[in-house]
């Protein structure tokens, strides 16, 4: 079997590596770790490469280790970031860290290789007196390499400036990698790319105190060709908790993904051979490729891996039965077992009988505005039941309404909104 590293760079998984001597090192078991902080109840996709990444690690067998961060979430990454993290309560990091742990316990739950472990460092930098930690680890920085570290020259910069609070979070991070290096066995941490500082001033830290040698390696972060995080959408952040975001919601995500993405994103965030991607690629230029094949395949395999099987069946009967064009009778009772796997809304039927299919669909979401609401409609994209809408004036009747309980409103083939009928006109 080839050696992780060389698979991590064929798939275009490697942004730096702190040393080459990494190749030679994961010839043999080692433990790898990435930190998750947690600054929210939900992982979103942006944090999907680090687990995928621990996932290959595993395959190749060595031991995966996801570290919560209970203390240093108190605090906040400056990485990356513009402004100040707002601080969050104690009953919301104690939230938060709950809900992360039990998701990472049945993400990582990988069925071959070591098994995956899962930390919180609050269990030793809580020990800590603030006095013994600058004794004991603050005297082995120097200002002049933290001022140096890309993350804390950007945010000097910045109207907001950095707070001694954030600037302090590199000493905590490196310090996580040094300890969990002494204790834990762990040599190598992974990280987006914009860790580097923070990957770096541990490995720092652990040469000045003569530790063995540790390594970092970082993965860029995850963006769309134009540049945007694909973590992020219009409608916020691509959650991973089914509780934020149905599987359904998530699949269609990955579904919408823009041809100029999706090889690279099969690559990244999906265990598929890269012979068979490869082909797909050549599949997509040929005269006979049926457009979204290749999305269609990633949205299945990722959502398989974040939701499983279920997930997976949950999310593709949502979508082949309200698909624009579909063949699939819609009536009452399938809709009825769709409304909790799908973006929904619940109104009065006083609400939308009569009312202009522009307006209904600036008020459930379908479109940001009326005008985006017409342009649709203009360019063949609107559907109402799986039929295409094409006055721009069109008026909802209470023949419209399915058993006089649902409406399916639809832009192009992508995105769909499920209205529920709270009282019928009589």
């Amino acid at each position: 079997m080839k050696n992780i590293i060389h698979v991590l760079l064929q798939r275009g998984f490697v942004d730096q590596m702190t040393s080459d001597e990494l190749k030679m090192r994961c010839d043999r078991p080692l433990k790898v770790y990435i930190g998750f902080d947690p600054t929210a109840d939900s992982l979103h996709l942006g944090n999907l490469l680090g687990l995928v990444a621990l996932s290959w690690f595993q395959k190749f067998g060595h031991t995966p280790v996801a570290l919560l961060g209970g203390a240093t979430g108190r605090i906040g990454d400056p990485s990356g970031k513009s402004q100040e993290r707002p601080l969050l309560s104690e009953a919301a990091l104690s939230h938060n860290i709950s809900c992360l742990g039990q998701f990472l316990k049945k993400i990582l739950h990988f069925k071959e290789g070591p098994t995956p472990v899962i930390l919180n460092n609050e269990s030793w930098l809580n020990s800590f007196s603030f006095i013994d930690f600058l004794r004991d680890v603050g005297k082995h920085f120097r200002i002049g390499q933290m001022l140096g570290k890309e993350s804390v020259r950007a945010r000097m910069q910045s109207e907001d400036g950095l707070s001694f609070t954030e600037f302090s979070y590199q000493v905590l991070q490196a310090y996580d990698f040094y300890y969990l290096h002494q204790k834990q066995d762990i040599v190598l941490q992974l990280g987006g790319s914009d860790q580097w500082g923070n990957i770096t001033a541990g490995v720092e830290l652990n040469r000045r105190l003569g530790g063995d040698p540790i390594y970092g390696l970082t993965f860029p972060l995850l963006t769309r060709s134009d540049g945007k995080k694909f973590g992020k959408s219009e409608e916020g952040a691509i959650w991973l908790s089914p509780e934020k975001l149905s599987p359904y919601q998530f699949y269609q995500h990955l579904f919408r993904m823009s041809d100029a993405d999706v090889i690279r994103m099969l690559k990244m965030l999906t265990f598929i051979d890269l012979q068979e991607i490869e082909e797909i690629e050549r599949e997509m230029g040929r005269s006979s490729y049926v457009p979204n094949t290749a999305q269609k395949r990633l949205a299945a395999e990722v959502t398989y891996f974040v939701h499983g099987q279920e997930g997976l069946l949950a999310a593709e009967r949502v979508s082949d039965g309200v698909a624009p064009g579909s063949e699939s009778t819609l009536n009452a009772e399938a809709l009825s077992r769709l409304v909790h796997d799908m973006p929904h809304a619940l109104l009065e039927a006083d609400q939308v009988v009569g009312k202009k299919f522009v307006d209904i669909a600036l008020l459930v979401g379908l479109t940001p505005s009326k005008s985006e609401a017409v342009r649709l409609i203009q360019n063949g994209g609107a559907y109402l039941n799986n039929e295409r809408i094409s006055d721009t004036a069109f008026l909802f009747r209470s023949e419209d309404l399915i058993e006089g309980e649902f409406l399916l409103l639809s832009a192009g083939k992508k995105k769909r909104v499920l209205v529920q009928i709270k009282k019928i006109l009589i």
